[in-house]
């Protein structure tokens, strides 16, 4: 009897005690969200946070990201959110689990919060690009775990403080109004990460001139024994004489300015050369100021290892002109290829820019979609910079080389390219909220992978640009109300979708192509509905795809999946989610045996010898 009322005993205090850490873990989740509420609450913002206490923190609140047991707050990404003012005290602070914060890229301004600094688990801090003021609080050297501290562009004040952090191993304070001599500490970073301080000296910068007592510029002047009182006509002439010098001063300094301004470097261009040649010009990077030479500015996560200068120096070849600018092939010193598009007629000032790069480049984190390394913002030049996709574009591999020795691009591929792009397109759609889009969907801004999988390209470029006020002669990928209301949408994306899936199963391109040996197409929509009308679906189709045994049924629901998709009313067009779920469902449907006999037939087509 007392063995079992013992037993009962120890279950019950066992229960008792799991009881009281699940209280102290739900209590800790619990008071990481009250906190970020009240972060949101406290912090005007341009974008919605969709932080609610009816919906879970970790798998639900936006820019949140918990520890695997779902139990903490560690990160907080909330770059390019439009968040203004300063943080308030008793919000972020209290997450004493964060390992990450990131705002950068937004408004806030005054000083760091102490409570901030004081985060025992803090490993990486992004502030950069904000308005934070005040000195560079030495309590930063409580942050013992901290990796990377990046304060650039901002308004940090003062000296900076010795910070005696072992972990840290990058760091970024430059285009500040720092003084002072460096820190010991310190000293072994790279000049990068302190200029745009011009009151800032000691290595890696330039030794610091220490003025000696007697000309000190906190000593009073002495006084002159020697100075007589001037006449009030001598006095007159004096400052008449020097308002005129003065005048003639700022006349040649703004004639000076003038023509420096409109002069380019000549030493920091690139000169842009047809493809398959490899020399320098004056084209690419000709506004590109030297003393900008170092503002190429990365993003979070990327692993390249150059700079602007790096990349002007390059060798470069031109890949395409396009209606927002002309992309180039850049091959740096170090052998690293990237692809480098200069961006025109961009009609938003620099802080738009930079807010809707960052958002670009939170959006574009998806394997279907063409990252966005880094780029440059100037008066005079804009630059984008990507990744290479060395297999090319879509147009080029469905257009290119139409005549002898020709590979056809098989229905299986083409198929596997269409619903990869359509997930990328998905992804934007959906992580970017209900108004962004991609805005320039077609088959040259459908990148490859080695396996073919179609990646998108030129995110976020359209809403920086102008669109045309007069409906050009051939309406190509533009869904009709672009024109009309000069506004994207993400219908208008799923029109041009529909239009590139035309393409894909006709073999025709919806843009005229000189010499390219195949029918000019004003309006591809229109021309697959009259043939289909006319009850001739099988002239629709490319030629190329005919060979192709048992894929008739497939190319057919593809037809109508498109046909769908370029719909004239936008209410009646399908969401990209849908287009996937068809794409996919068309995918499952096919058989085995019918997979076989089209790869069989691509492998014969692949071993012909080209004559």
């Amino acid at each position: 009897m007392r063995k079992q009322i013992k037993l009962q005993f120890v279950a019950i205090c066992t229960t008792i005690c799991l009881l009281q850490i699940l209280h102290v873990t739900v209590a800790d989740l619990s008071s990481d969200g009250q906190a970020l509420l009240q972060f949101a609450s406290s912090v005007p913002h341009v974008r919605k946070l969709n932080w609610n206490p009816e919906i879970p923190i970790c798998n639900s609140w936006v820019g949140i990201t918990c520890n695997d047991e779902g139990t903490r707050v560690i990160a907080i990404h909330l770059p390019g959110h439009g968040l203004f003012g300063p943080i308030p005290q008793n919000s972020i602070g209290k997450l004493d689990a964060l390992r990450i914060l990131s705002l950068r890229s937004n408004f806030l301004n005054g000083t760091l919060p102490s409570d901030i600094t004081s985060i025992p688990s803090l490993q990486f801090l992004y502030l950069q690009n904000n308005n934070f003021s005040g000195d560079i609080p030495r309590s930063l050297n409580n942050l013992t775990r901290l990796t990377s501290l990046n304060l650039q562009y901002n308004s940090f004040t003062g000296p900076i403080p010795e910070l005696n952090l072992t972990r840290l191993g990058l760091l970024n304070v430059s285009h500040n109004s720092l003084n002072g001599s460096i820190p010991s500490s310190l000293q072994n970073f790279p000049v990068s990460s302190f200029s745009g301080n011009s009151l800032l000296c000691g290595p890696p910068l330039s030794q610091c001139s220490y003025l000696t007592p007697d000309y000190s510029p906190s000593m009073p002047a002495r006084p002159n024994k020697h100075n007589k009182k001037l006449s009030i006509g001598v006095i007159l002439a004096i400052g008449i004489g020097s308002s005129l010098l003065v005048i003639l001063l700022m006349t040649f300094l703004f004639c000076f300015l003038k023509k420096k301004d409109q002069d380019s470097v000549g030493e920091l261009t690139i000169k842009a050369v047809p493809p398959g040649k490899n020399e320098k010009s004056d084209d690419f990077g000709s506004g590109v100021q030297a003393a900008e030479k170092n503002k190429l500015v990365f993003f979070e996560g990327s692993s390249y290892n150059f700079d602007l200068e790096d990349l002007l120096r390059a060798s470069a070849e031109v890949l395409g002109k396009g209606i927002y600018g002309t992309a180039y092939k850049a091959i740096l010193d170090e052998g690293t290829t990237v692809v480098v598009k200069r961006v025109r007629e961009v009609g938003v000032a620099k802080k738009d820019f930079e807010q809707h790069m960052e958002l670009v480049g939170m959006v574009g984190r998806h394997p279907n979609i063409v990252p966005l390394c880094a780029y440059y913002y100037s008066k005079d030049e804009k630059l984008l910079v990507y990744e290479y996709m060395i297999t090319g574009s879509l147009s080029a591999l469905l257009h290119g080389n139409r005549g002898t020795g020709r590979i056809p691009l098989d229905w299986e591929t083409r198929v596997k390219i269409s619903l990869g792009a359509a997930m990328g397109i998905s992804h934007i759609h959906s992580e970017g909220g209900t108004k962004f889009t991609h805005g320039n969907i077609k088959s040259s801004n459908i990148l490859l992978t080695t396996d073919f999988n179609g990646c998108i390209s030129d995110l976020g470029l359209a809403p920086l640009m102008n669109i045309p006020t007069t409906k050009p002669r051939y309406t190509g990928y533009f869904a009709p109300e672009v024109f009309e209301t000069r506004k994207f949408t993400q219908k208008s994306d799923v029109y041009s979708f529909g239009v590139l899936l035309l393409e894909l199963l006709t073999g025709k391109s919806p843009l005229p192509s000189s010499g390219s040996g195949h029918d000019e197409v004003v309006d591809l929509p229109r021309w697959v509905r009259s043939v289909v009308r006319e009850e001739w679906t099988g002239e629709v189709f490319d030629e190329e795809l005919l060979k192709y045994q048992h894929v008739e049924d497939e190319m057919v629901q593809m037809l109508q999946i498109g046909l769908a998709c370029v719909t004239r009313a936008p209410d009646m067009r399908p969401s990209m989610d849908e287009v996937v779920k068809m794409i996919a469902d068309l995918r499952s449907s096919d058989s085995s045996e019918h997979r076989a006999s089209s790869e069989d037939n691509r492998s014969k087509e692949s071993n012909v010898q080209t004559p």
